[in-house]
């Protein structure tokens, strides 16, 4: 009989948390689990990597405010050099600062520690198929963060000086526009545009519409058009 059709093995966990209490709970709570065995505890980031490397645990579950090696730190470490274990975090914080800079280190799970054993078990059985393995309150965070209107690009500084006027007036002119379409474009006199156009080649020691173009395209404040 394959071991597809008989019984699973239980998953290998190693528990990561800086606190004694903590810790010796959560491995006794597993140890009532089916499913899991857990094969180590360690103190700290830097004992969970050595215990990663000793014993090759399918997962561990990693508390993220640990002394000498953070949970982050931690989880970097174990992805990159052991990518067969993967990381469940297990810890009291679920905000930003915590959730994300961890599921970028290489998390593929996140719980709080008020989850309970079958959700441990859940998150576990997830992240050995593939899935994520992320408590509900978890989840309704990602959601919220991926829904939030993305930030605007911060404008480019404009060169040399120039106002956010002048700088428009010369992407125009990289452009191929001539004053009397700048005028138009801008709803401002011709004379307005010859203004501007003194005032920008005055601050950038351009002497003709041609250095201009070439300036623009140099800046970056025009681009190639695609053919």
């Amino acid at each position: 009989m394959t071991e597809a059709e008989g019984e699973k093995k239980p998953a290998r966990v190693v528990v990561a948390d800086d606190q004694t209490v903590v810790r010796e709970g959560i491995v006794m709570l597993l140890g009532l689990l089916p499913g899991v065995e857990v094969v180590g505890s360690a103190g700290d980031g830097e004992e969970a990597v050595r215990l990663v490397g000793e014993l090759a645990p399918d997962v561990v579950l990693m508390d993220l405010r640990m002394p000498r090696c953070d949970g982050v730190e931690a989880t970097r470490r174990i992805r990159a050099r052991y990518p067969g274990t993967q990381v469940v975090v297990l810890t009291t914080y679920a905000d930003d600062e915590s959730l994300f800079p961890a599921l970028h280190a290489g998390a593929r799970g996140y719980l709080t520690k008020d989850a309970g054993g079958d959700e441990i078990v859940r998150a576990v059985e997830s992240v050995l198929s593939g899935d994520a393995g992320l408590s509900p309150s978890v989840q309704r965070r990602l959601l919220e963060r991926l829904s939030e209107p993305a930030p605007k690009p911060a404008e480019a500084e404009a060169p040399d000086g120039l106002t956010a006027r002048e700088t428009e007036v010369l992407v125009l002119i990289g452009e191929g526009l001539s004053n009397q379409e700048i005028a138009r474009k801008l709803h401002v006199s011709t004379a307005t545009v010859k203004t501007h156009i003194n005032n920008l080649f005055a601050k950038t020691g351009l002497k003709d519409r041609a250095q201009a173009v070439r300036y623009a395209y140099g800046k970056g404040l025009v681009r190639p058009r695609a053919e």
